[in-house]
Protein backbone atom coordinates (compact mmCIF):
# COMPACT_ATOMS: atom_id res chain seq x y z
CA UNK A 1 0.00 0.00 0.00
CA UNK A 2 1.56 3.14 -1.16
CA UNK A 3 1.47 6.32 1.58
CA UNK A 4 0.92 10.04 1.07
CA UNK A 5 0.08 13.16 2.61
CA UNK A 6 -0.27 17.40 2.92
CA UNK A 7 2.15 19.09 5.29
CA UNK A 8 1.62 22.20 6.28
CA UNK A 9 0.56 23.80 9.89
CA UNK A 10 -2.57 23.80 10.33
CA UNK A 11 -3.97 21.33 8.58
CA UNK A 12 -6.89 20.29 9.99
CA UNK A 13 -9.06 22.34 7.17
CA UNK A 14 -7.58 21.20 3.81
CA UNK A 15 -9.55 19.20 1.52
CA UNK A 16 -6.53 17.48 0.17
CA UNK A 17 -7.18 14.16 1.95
CA UNK A 18 -11.25 14.16 0.70
CA UNK A 19 -9.63 14.75 -2.36
CA UNK A 20 -6.83 11.88 -2.90
CA UNK A 21 -9.05 9.28 -0.48
CA UNK A 22 -11.76 9.97 -3.25
CA UNK A 23 -9.33 9.34 -6.30
CA UNK A 24 -8.46 6.04 -4.55
CA UNK A 25 -11.54 4.71 -4.22
CA UNK A 26 -12.43 5.62 -7.80
CA UNK A 27 -9.80 3.91 -8.57
CA UNK A 28 -9.25 0.79 -6.61
CA UNK A 29 -6.19 1.54 -5.51
CA UNK A 30 -4.63 0.12 -2.05
CA UNK A 31 -3.89 3.83 -0.92
CA UNK A 32 -3.79 6.28 2.07
CA UNK A 33 -3.72 10.57 1.86
CA UNK A 34 -3.07 11.84 5.27
CA UNK A 35 -2.89 15.54 6.67
CA UNK A 36 0.46 16.19 8.33
CA UNK A 37 0.49 19.14 11.03
CA UNK A 38 4.05 19.84 11.26
CA UNK A 39 5.44 22.98 13.19
CA UNK A 40 7.73 25.43 10.88
CA UNK A 41 10.76 24.12 13.07
CA UNK A 42 10.06 20.43 12.73
CA UNK A 43 9.45 20.22 9.12
CA UNK A 44 13.14 19.17 8.35
CA UNK A 45 13.09 16.55 11.15
CA UNK A 46 9.72 15.52 10.26
CA UNK A 47 10.34 14.90 6.24
CA UNK A 48 13.35 12.38 6.84
CA UNK A 49 10.85 10.53 9.46
CA UNK A 50 8.13 10.11 6.37
CA UNK A 51 11.08 8.76 4.18
CA UNK A 52 11.94 6.44 6.57
CA UNK A 53 8.21 5.53 7.10
CA UNK A 54 8.12 4.74 3.40
CA UNK A 55 5.72 7.54 2.06
CA UNK A 56 5.49 8.51 -1.21
CA UNK A 57 5.86 11.70 -1.00
CA UNK A 58 4.08 15.13 0.25
CA UNK A 59 1.87 17.73 -1.41
CA UNK A 60 2.93 20.94 0.75
CA UNK A 61 1.02 24.08 2.18
CA UNK A 62 1.29 26.72 4.32
CA UNK A 63 3.56 27.78 5.86
CA UNK A 64 6.16 25.26 4.02
CA UNK A 65 5.95 26.37 0.39
CA UNK A 66 9.90 27.78 0.65
CA UNK A 67 11.34 26.24 3.34
CA UNK A 68 10.64 22.95 0.37
CA UNK A 69 12.18 24.86 -2.75
CA UNK A 70 15.18 25.32 -0.23
CA UNK A 71 15.19 21.54 0.87
CA UNK A 72 14.61 20.09 -2.33
CA UNK A 73 17.13 18.20 -3.92
CA UNK A 74 16.14 18.79 -7.67
CA UNK A 75 13.47 21.38 -8.84
CA UNK A 76 11.46 21.37 -11.70
CA UNK A 77 11.23 24.28 -14.17
CA UNK A 78 7.36 25.85 -12.60
CA UNK A 79 9.47 25.37 -8.56
CA UNK A 80 12.32 27.30 -9.77
CA UNK A 81 10.05 30.27 -11.90
CA UNK A 82 7.98 30.04 -8.77
CA UNK A 83 10.91 30.07 -5.97
CA UNK A 84 8.60 27.67 -3.73
CA UNK A 85 7.84 23.73 -3.76
CA UNK A 86 4.00 22.27 -3.48
CA UNK A 87 4.47 18.49 -3.90
CA UNK A 88 7.65 16.73 -2.80
CA UNK A 89 8.34 12.85 -4.15
CA UNK A 90 10.44 10.67 -2.42
CA UNK A 91 12.66 9.06 -4.71
CA UNK A 92 15.82 6.99 -3.70
CA UNK A 93 15.56 9.26 -0.37
CA UNK A 94 15.92 12.48 -2.33
CA UNK A 95 13.36 15.40 -1.98
CA UNK A 96 11.57 15.91 -5.55
CA UNK A 97 10.52 19.71 -6.16
CA UNK A 98 7.54 20.16 -8.15
CA UNK A 99 5.19 23.12 -8.54
CA UNK A 100 1.59 22.33 -9.51
CA UNK A 101 -0.10 25.75 -8.18
CA UNK A 102 0.33 27.81 -11.69
CA UNK A 103 -0.73 24.37 -13.79
CA UNK A 104 -3.43 23.43 -12.03
CA UNK A 105 -5.11 27.31 -12.03
CA UNK A 106 -3.81 27.66 -16.34
CA UNK A 107 -6.06 24.32 -16.10
CA UNK A 108 -8.85 25.65 -14.13
CA UNK A 109 -9.25 29.31 -16.13
CA UNK A 110 -9.10 27.17 -19.64
CA UNK A 111 -11.89 24.80 -18.18
CA UNK A 112 -14.29 27.60 -17.22
CA UNK A 113 -12.86 30.27 -20.05
CA UNK A 114 -11.89 28.60 -22.70
CA UNK A 115 -8.96 30.10 -25.05
CA UNK A 116 -10.59 33.54 -24.75
CA UNK A 117 -7.99 35.24 -22.07
CA UNK A 118 -4.93 34.46 -25.27
CA UNK A 119 -3.25 37.63 -26.27
CA UNK A 120 -5.28 39.65 -23.53
CA UNK A 121 -4.29 41.84 -20.28
CA UNK A 122 -5.21 40.57 -17.09
CA UNK A 123 -4.90 42.81 -13.56
CA UNK A 124 -3.27 40.65 -10.69
CA UNK A 125 -4.45 41.46 -7.08
CA UNK A 126 -1.33 40.79 -4.64
CA UNK A 127 2.39 40.22 -4.62
CA UNK A 128 2.90 37.01 -2.43
CA UNK A 129 4.03 33.47 -3.62
CA UNK A 130 0.13 32.66 -4.79
CA UNK A 131 0.85 35.63 -7.16
CA UNK A 132 4.30 34.17 -8.41
CA UNK A 133 2.15 31.39 -9.62
CA UNK A 134 -0.89 33.34 -10.82
CA UNK A 135 2.25 34.93 -13.39
CA UNK A 136 3.45 32.01 -14.66
CA UNK A 137 -0.51 30.80 -15.09
CA UNK A 138 -1.34 34.10 -17.25
CA UNK A 139 1.54 33.75 -19.23
CA UNK A 140 1.14 30.07 -19.78
CA UNK A 141 -2.37 30.89 -21.43
CA UNK A 142 -1.15 33.33 -23.70
CA UNK A 143 -1.77 36.32 -21.92
CA UNK A 144 0.10 39.36 -23.23
CA UNK A 145 0.17 41.49 -20.20
CA UNK A 146 -0.01 40.95 -16.58
CA UNK A 147 -0.48 44.31 -13.92
CA UNK A 148 0.29 43.38 -11.05
CA UNK A 149 -1.58 45.50 -8.50
CA UNK A 150 0.03 45.43 -4.61
CA UNK A 151 -0.21 47.74 -1.23
CA UNK A 152 3.27 47.16 -1.20
CA UNK A 153 4.66 47.95 -5.08
CA UNK A 154 8.26 47.76 -3.96
CA UNK A 155 7.71 43.82 -3.14
CA UNK A 156 5.60 43.34 -6.55
CA UNK A 157 8.47 45.02 -8.25
CA UNK A 158 10.77 42.67 -6.85
CA UNK A 159 8.72 39.39 -7.62
CA UNK A 160 8.15 40.66 -11.36
CA UNK A 161 11.72 41.20 -11.69
CA UNK A 162 12.79 37.37 -10.43
CA UNK A 163 9.85 35.65 -12.57
CA UNK A 164 10.78 38.37 -16.31
CA UNK A 165 13.26 35.83 -17.22
CA UNK A 166 10.82 32.94 -17.24
CA UNK A 167 8.09 34.26 -19.04
CA UNK A 168 7.18 35.96 -22.24
CA UNK A 169 4.28 38.07 -20.75
CA UNK A 170 4.76 42.08 -19.79
CA UNK A 171 4.44 42.14 -16.05
CA UNK A 172 4.10 45.87 -15.12
CA UNK A 173 3.28 46.79 -11.14
CA UNK A 174 0.54 49.62 -9.95
CA UNK A 175 0.13 50.45 -6.56
CA UNK A 176 -3.00 49.85 -4.84
CA UNK A 177 -5.17 53.43 -5.71
CA UNK A 178 -4.20 53.08 -9.03
CA UNK A 179 -6.59 49.97 -9.50
CA UNK A 180 -8.81 52.16 -11.87
CA UNK A 181 -5.81 52.68 -14.62
CA UNK A 182 -4.67 49.11 -13.54
CA UNK A 183 -8.40 47.95 -14.74
CA UNK A 184 -8.99 49.95 -17.92
CA UNK A 185 -8.91 47.47 -20.46
CA UNK A 186 -8.29 44.07 -19.42
CA UNK A 187 -9.83 40.67 -20.01
CA UNK A 188 -9.25 39.22 -16.16
CA UNK A 189 -9.47 40.18 -12.61
CA UNK A 190 -7.52 37.68 -10.58
CA UNK A 191 -7.07 37.76 -6.93
CA UNK A 192 -4.26 35.68 -5.78
CA UNK A 193 -4.80 37.50 -2.00
CA UNK A 194 -6.27 35.77 0.77
CA UNK A 195 -8.95 38.81 1.45
CA UNK A 196 -12.08 37.31 1.29
CA UNK A 197 -11.19 33.84 2.45
CA UNK A 198 -13.40 32.97 5.80
CA UNK A 199 -12.23 34.40 8.59
CA UNK A 200 -10.57 37.32 6.56
CA UNK A 201 -11.71 40.77 6.08
CA UNK A 202 -13.59 41.62 2.50
CA UNK A 203 -11.57 42.53 -0.50
CA UNK A 204 -12.45 46.40 -0.65
CA UNK A 205 -12.41 47.21 -4.11
CA UNK A 206 -14.98 48.74 -6.28
CA UNK A 207 -15.51 47.01 -9.61
CA UNK A 208 -16.61 49.64 -11.38
CA UNK A 209 -13.32 50.28 -13.09
CA UNK A 210 -13.28 46.84 -14.26
CA UNK A 211 -14.79 45.89 -18.00
CA UNK A 212 -17.93 44.20 -17.78
CA UNK A 213 -16.58 41.56 -20.29
CA UNK A 214 -13.51 40.59 -17.99
CA UNK A 215 -13.83 37.88 -15.97
CA UNK A 216 -13.05 37.76 -12.53
CA UNK A 217 -11.03 34.30 -10.58
CA UNK A 218 -10.63 34.28 -7.43
CA UNK A 219 -8.30 31.63 -5.91
CA UNK A 220 -9.93 32.03 -2.55
CA UNK A 221 -11.89 28.56 -2.18
CA UNK A 222 -13.75 28.73 1.35
CA UNK A 223 -16.25 30.34 0.81
CA UNK A 224 -16.85 28.85 -3.18
CA UNK A 225 -18.75 32.54 -4.22
CA UNK A 226 -15.98 35.12 -2.17
CA UNK A 227 -17.72 38.46 -2.26
CA UNK A 228 -15.82 39.77 -5.31
CA UNK A 229 -16.96 36.80 -7.17
CA UNK A 230 -20.52 37.42 -5.98
CA UNK A 231 -20.02 41.08 -7.33
CA UNK A 232 -18.80 40.35 -10.43
CA UNK A 233 -21.50 37.69 -11.01
CA UNK A 234 -24.41 40.75 -9.85
CA UNK A 235 -22.88 42.30 -12.61
CA UNK A 236 -23.09 39.97 -14.91
CA UNK A 237 -19.44 39.27 -15.08
CA UNK A 238 -18.05 35.19 -16.16
CA UNK A 239 -16.79 34.20 -12.61
CA UNK A 240 -14.00 31.59 -11.83
CA UNK A 241 -13.98 29.88 -8.13
CA UNK A 242 -11.01 28.70 -6.76
CA UNK A 243 -11.99 24.77 -6.45
CA UNK A 244 -11.10 24.54 -9.54
CA UNK A 245 -7.25 25.56 -9.00
CA UNK A 246 -7.14 22.85 -6.04
CA UNK A 247 -8.78 20.38 -8.01
CA UNK A 248 -6.44 20.78 -11.32
CA UNK A 249 -2.81 21.31 -9.21
CA UNK A 250 -4.00 17.83 -7.11
CA UNK A 251 -3.75 15.84 -10.39
CA UNK A 252 -0.06 15.33 -11.26
CA UNK A 253 0.46 14.99 -7.64
CA UNK A 254 -1.79 11.50 -7.48
CA UNK A 255 -0.42 10.46 -10.51
CA UNK A 256 3.42 11.04 -8.42
CA UNK A 257 2.28 9.22 -5.48
CA UNK A 258 -0.08 6.55 -6.88
CA UNK A 259 0.90 5.83 -10.35
CA UNK A 260 -1.95 7.23 -12.05
CA UNK A 261 -3.01 9.94 -13.97
CA UNK A 262 -7.15 10.84 -12.62
CA UNK A 263 -9.63 12.95 -13.95
CA UNK A 264 -11.26 16.25 -12.73
CA UNK A 265 -15.11 15.41 -12.71
CA UNK A 266 -18.36 16.64 -11.79
CA UNK A 267 -19.07 14.17 -9.37
CA UNK A 268 -15.29 15.33 -7.46
CA UNK A 269 -16.05 18.58 -7.28
CA UNK A 270 -19.40 17.68 -5.68
CA UNK A 271 -18.14 16.01 -3.21
CA UNK A 272 -15.39 18.98 -2.39
CA UNK A 273 -18.50 21.24 -2.62
CA UNK A 274 -20.49 19.03 -0.24
CA UNK A 275 -17.68 19.22 2.48
CA UNK A 276 -17.20 22.70 1.74
CA UNK A 277 -20.93 23.19 2.83
CA UNK A 278 -20.12 20.97 5.98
Amino acid sequence: MRVAGVVGWPVSHSLSPRLHEFWLKQYGISGAFVPLAIRREDFSRALGGLVTAGFAGVNVTVPHKEAAFAIAHTLDARARAAGAVNLLVFENGAYVGRNTDADGLAASLKEALGDTLSGKAAVMLGAGGAARAGIIALDALGMRTVRVLARSPAKAESMAASLRPFVTATISVFAWEKWREAADGVGLLLNTTSAGMKGQNMLDLPLDPLPKTAAVCDIVYNPLETDLLKRARERGQPTVDGLGMLLHQAVPAFEAFFGVRPEVTTELRAELVKALNA
